[in-house]
């Protein structure tokens, strides 16, 4: 076996073993806790030499999706949102145009989230919300606290929706998302009506919520979201009226 060839059956022992162990989970044949079997039964159910395996579950453990314990086995761990986040984000960082990329995907999961807002947020969810809210408006000439708010007003709207997935998916994206409201933010507090377009945007959002009106949330965000469209357009507008050199920057 030539060196190419070696290096394409370890590829695929790696792909096959992580495919076990996806396969189980989704089917509910593996949950939280449980213990997998033992390395060598585990090797030869799945043809892959143990050293590979080794290095696989190791990998698999780095992630936080299983936990070795020496001279007890090893285990399905819960993972960690934070690690799969880093990893997500470092992944995405190597696509071009990235943050205009995540702000499509940010839109389809907030329009879905913040009709589940309207039908499950509790009087802490709407608190949280309003808390948010106020950070926002309070921090109008800070890009960085302002940034920040505005995304933890929108993250808590996908936390009132209480779906588990919606959640997971908004938070792999969190580091990127909070890269672009500190970016837009830096664009807007230099725009005073733009930016009371925004404030009462988001106030409209969270009335909708309060009033438990999913279609008027919908629109009240899209109409959000236009607006931040709108401050784009404008910005690069003006950063070519200046010069190319400063619309690159």
């Amino acid at each position: 076996m030539n060196l190419q060839s070696a290096s394409e059956g370890q590829q695929s022992g790696s792909v096959r073993i992580v495919a076990w162990f996806k396969e189980r989970l989704v089917r509910g044949e593996l949950r939280i806790g449980d213990r997998v079997l033992p390395e060598r039964e585990l090797a030869q159910e799945l043809s892959v030499g143990r050293p590979l395996l080794r290095e696989v579950l190791k990998s698999l453990a780095m992630l936080g999706l299983l936990d070795i314990r020496p001279g007890s086995g090893t285990f399905i761990a819960r993972a960690d949102i934070r690690l799969l986040t880093d990893f997500f984000t470092f992944c995405m960082s190597q696509e071009q145009d990235v943050l205009e990329d995540v702000m499509q995907a940010r839109i389809a999961i907030e329009c879905q989230a913040i009709r589940l807002a309207c039908e499950r947020a509790n009087e802490s969810d709407l608190a949280r919300i309003g808390q948010w809210l106020g950070a926002l408006i309070e921090t109008l000439d800070d890009p960085e606290a302002g940034g920040r708010a505005d995304f933890m007003f929108h993250q808590s709207i996908v936390a009132a929706s209480h779906s588990r997935s919606l959640t997971t998916l908004y938070g792999a994206l969190s580091e990127l998302l909070q890269q672009s409201h500190v970016e837009r933010r830096r664009l807007t507090y230099q725009h005073r009506k733009v930016v009371g377009d925004l404030i009462a945007a988001h106030r409209q959002v969270f009335l909708s919520i309060v009033a438990k009106k999913p279609d008027e949330a919908d629109q009240r965000l899209r109409e959000h979201f236009a607006i931040g469209d709108e401050l784009r357009r404008r910005s690069l507008i003006e950063a070519y009226r200046k010069g190319p050199e400063t619309a690159q920057h």
